[in-house]
């Protein structure tokens, strides 16, 4: 790796970290409560006693993006992790089925991998209902088909290797097998494919949310912000612009760490 693509990895880690330490204890860095209204003090510019300003009902836009990481970054990470073990699962069961079985799952699969995941998503939270919830649920159903496809790939290679038909003729059962030689292979091309999908999920829930399907009002949370900062843009553009800004960021650094991940794990340069 060349230094330049070094320092902007450590650069993305960094950044990824510093995410996890603002979502996990928002309240060491949060300067007001992302809740307390004051109408006096509505729509003010970013100033030292509002870092990025005010909202239409005085709230700390500062605090609320501070607070909005941990339900933002939550859901997309929620999302992914479910969607990653439901590909596994649905993947491997693919992977290792009769051919009929196999091409069944398969064909439902590429239907869903048609669309383009954001439709997937809208459409389920259509049947489904607005909410955070339904909203995770969404995102995992739209990216849970890429898994199921790199599972089922990974599963039926793994299953014919030298070491697998090593262990097989040694008498392993297996189960047993599969457990403890595909299972970690899978799992390992999967986890790099979900260091990607992060940004991705985290970007479709923010998009869910910045339509109304999301969280309501006054709850905290990117997409939502978004919304509210939409209609007076060109007034107080602080009010979308920040939350825009650190969503951005979090895909962007997801997104530059999972591409790395994935070169090395094909054997190549990032």
């Amino acid at each position: 790796m060349r230094r330049g693509q070094s320092v902007l990895l450590w650069a993305a880690v960094g950044v990824l970290a510093l995410l996890a330490l603002i979502a996990a204890f928002p309240g060491l860095l949060a300067t007001h409560d992302p809740l307390q209204t004051d109408v006096r003090s509505a729509l003010l510019p970013p100033s030292g006693e509002h870092l990025f300003g005010t909202d239409q009902s005085g709230r700390d836009v500062y605090s609320r993006v501070v607070f909005g990481a941990g339900r933002s970054i939550g859901i997309g990470l929620l999302a992914t992790a479910i969607a990653l073990v439901a590909g596994l699962i649905v993947g491997a069961l693919a992977g290792l089925a009769p051919r009929g079985v196999d091409v069944s799952l398969m064909r439902v699969n590429d239907v869903l991998m048609a669309f383009p995941e954001f439709l997937v998503a809208l459409v389920v939270v259509a049947v489904l209902g607005p909410g955070p919830v339904n909203i995770a649920i969404a995102v995992t159903l739209a990216a849970a088909p890429v898994y199921v496809r790199l599972a089922r790939v990974q599963t039926r290679t793994l299953r014919g290797a030298e070491h697998v038909e090593a262990a097989r003729i040694l008498g392993v059962p297996p189960t047993q097998a599969f457990l403890r030689h595909v299972v970690p292979g899978v799992l390992g091309s999967l986890s790099v494919l979900a260091t990607i999908g992060i940004g991705s999920s985290i970007l479709a829930a923010a998009g869910l949310s910045f339509l109304g399907l999301g969280p309501s009002e006054p709850t905290p949370e990117w997409g939502l912000m978004l919304a509210g900062g939409r209609n007076v843009l060109g007034q107080a553009w602080w009010i979308a612009v920040f939350p825009g800004i650190a969503i951005t960021v979090t895909v962007i650094a997801a997104t530059i760490v999972g591409r790395v991940l994935r070169a090395r794990a094909e054997g190549r340069r990032a």
